[in-house]
């Protein structure tokens, strides 16, 4: 229970600073996504066309598509592949299962960088704009609404 106190205490505490200052891809997310990401998805890895094409040949090479720059990132929130992102890095709290996403151990050392940075890309892709929905409905996940997809705010 203890642990759990301090890892509502550090999100609470990241919260209120990301709401001092607007979360930008620029300035937050992009050195984030190079710290924690760029070597799976960084510059030598394939676009999403590319990763759609050969998926089991990049898994095996331990690369996913590529993330290092605004517009390939939006690729996987918004479209062609959206809400990727959000499936891979949810924490479970948006699941049936409760189970976190597959790159979700990578958001962060600890727990509580873990969820200190998942606060932070919410907050970047807007109030309201964390969903896990595909483009079209697929299997038990729903296509993404109009309203859903109005709600992203994914600054520069």
């Amino acid at each position: 229970m203890k642990f759990k106190l301090v890892i509502a205490a550090a999100c609470m505490a990241s919260s209120m600073s990301l709401l001092a200052q607007e979360v930008t891809y620029r300035n937050q997310v992009k050195p984030m996504i190079q710290k924690l990401c760029a070597e799976c998805h960084g510059d030598g890895a394939p676009t999403l066309a590319e990763f759609k094409l050969a998926e089991e040949k990049y898994k095996k090479e331990k690369l996913g598509p590529n993330t290092s720059t605004y517009e390939n990132l939006l690729q996987i929130i918004a479209y062609t592949d959206t809400g990727a992102f959000m499936r891979r890095l949810d924490d479970g709290t948006n699941t049936a299962d409760k189970k976190p996403g597959n790159m979700y151990k990578y958001l962060g050392e600890t727990d509580a960088e873990r969820a200190a940075n998942l606060v932070m890309l919410k907050s970047w892709v807007g109030e309201g704009a964390w969903n896990l929905n595909r483009w079209t409905a697929r299997g038990d996940v729903p296509g993404i609404t109009k309203e859903q997809l109005e709600k992203l705010k994914l600054k520069y």
